[in-house]
């Protein structure tokens, strides 16, 4: 048992994430980062694009299902009752191996059931041995990098007076003023909430950062998530620009700080709140990840019988099917690959049927950014949110059409309303 637990933990410690609107340098892959001493103090100085490197002394603790399947029936209703449940059961586990609650930093109740918690490798080891946890994953740490075909400090401001139609909206027949009652849950950076050119209900949120600058619900201090949220729902206004279901409400799930970094047990918190306040016909969209998370694909797996999921593939050139939330697979989950202009396959982006199910627009894209402005980004990031605003309508159809020069051979096919 104790030999399993630990190439469990060892295989599970590849997992990482990055925006996948990002190239850039590759550090040492065994390097390990301490997240607060790294990436709050000197996150500027790393970038990279495979999101595998180690948060010194985080873990994800996930408990067997036989403990789970006996919270009361207040907390199946309750999500801040369940929470306070699945924390007990944590308690009992730490106190067994003489730690204390303080520890415990994310708690999951709707995804997974189980929790963040800072502990060492040797105390890991020790938790492993208890019946009453499935697995522990260690926690990952990355930072973003600058765009494809973007160097550092690109973009951002400046308007689009009059309004324009991005060339990915016409291409996918979005546009349309959305007059659905279901909202889009954005899983990025925040949003912009001040834009006006976005209908954002910050209410319903979620942030992963409590103190500090990023604590802030209704704000993007990188810019990525409010680039995406404007693919998917900038409202037909005569200003900027019009997403693909032009006006629906997007809410903020703020997991990535304003230099671009997160971290697993943060992103899984953020899914675990969508799957708690979603409603059947929400979508939320990933347009992040890193390498395979089983924890991470379970939260996503799980969440996705609540509200569907629209997840970027990645921008490594490489197979999706390493890479988390990407490889992730479901009836109301689809991974998107990007394309440029006239149907060409996007080079950057990664590739593999499954799990792709589409491919969408994802080079030059012009949308909303901070401070009320306009960006042109490309990346796998940029494609998902096309398919997201798709799946606010209600489903992602296809004229026959598949991308050209799909590196696998077995050409996507091209998402559309």
């Amino acid at each position: 048992m104790r030999n399993s637990f630990v190439k469990r933990l060892a295989v599970s410690a590849s997992a990482g994430f990055i925006l996948f609107s990002c190239t850039s340098d590759t550090l040492n892959p065994n390097e390990t980062l301490d997240l607060e001493n790294s990436i709050l103090k000197s996150e500027e100085a790393i970038t990279f694009n495979q999101g595998s490197y180690e948060i010194e002394g985080s873990y994800i603790i996930v408990f067997d299902k036989k403990v789970t399947g006996n919270l009361s029936s207040k907390a199946a209703n309750d999500y801040k009752a369940a929470n306070s449940e699945v924390k007990d059961i944590a308690l009992k586990i730490l106190d067994n191996v003489h730690l204390k609650g303080d520890i415990v930093e994310h708690v999951y109740s709707k995804t997974l059931m189980g929790v963040s918690a800072r502990i060492n490798a040797d105390q890991a080891v020790e938790i492993g041995k208890d019946s009453r946890v499935a697995y522990i994953e260690k926690d990952k740490m990355f930072t973003l990098g600058p765009p494809p075909g973007k160097g550092p400090g690109s973009g951002g401001g400046g308007g689009s007076d009059p309004q324009v139609i991005p060339w990915g909206i016409s291409r996918v027949n979005g546009g349309a003023t959305y007059t659905g009652s279901n909202v889009a849950w954005i899983i990025d950076s925040g949003i912009d909430a001040s834009h006006a050119d976005l209908n954002v209900d910050a209410s319903r949120g979620f942030n992963a950062f409590t103190k500090g600058k990023d604590a802030d619900i209704a704000t993007d201090g990188n810019g990525h998530g409010t680039h995406v949220a404007g693919t998917v729902a900038a409202i037909n206004n005569d200003i900027g620009v019009i997403g693909v279901a032009a006006g629906a409400t997007v809410i903020p799930v703020k997991v990535l700080s304003g230099r671009g970094s997160g971290s697993n047990a943060g992103v899984i918190a953020g899914v675990d709140h969508v799957a708690a306040y979603g409603s059947q016909g929400d979508v939320a969209n990933m347009s992040l990840g890193g390498g395979f998370s089983q924890a991470l694909n379970d939260a996503v797996i799980n969440a996705s019988s609540v509200v569907k999921f629209a997840l970027a593939a990645g921008n490594e050139s490489t197979s999706a099917t390493t890479k988390s939330p990407a490889s992730a697979n479901g009836n109301n989950i689809y991974t998107i690959s990007a394309m440029a202009e006239g149907d060409t396959w996007a080079s950057f982006s990664n590739y593999g049927n499954p799990p792709i199910d589409y491919c969408e627009p994802g080079v030059a894209i012009e949308s909303t950014w901070t401070g009320g402005g306009y960006n042109t980004i490309s990346g796998t990031s940029m494609a998902s949110p096309h398919a997201c605003g798709l799946l606010l309508w209600g489903s992602i159809s296809n004229d026959g059409r598949t991308v050209s020069g799909d590196p696998d051979g077995n050409a996507d096919a091209i998402g559309l309303r």
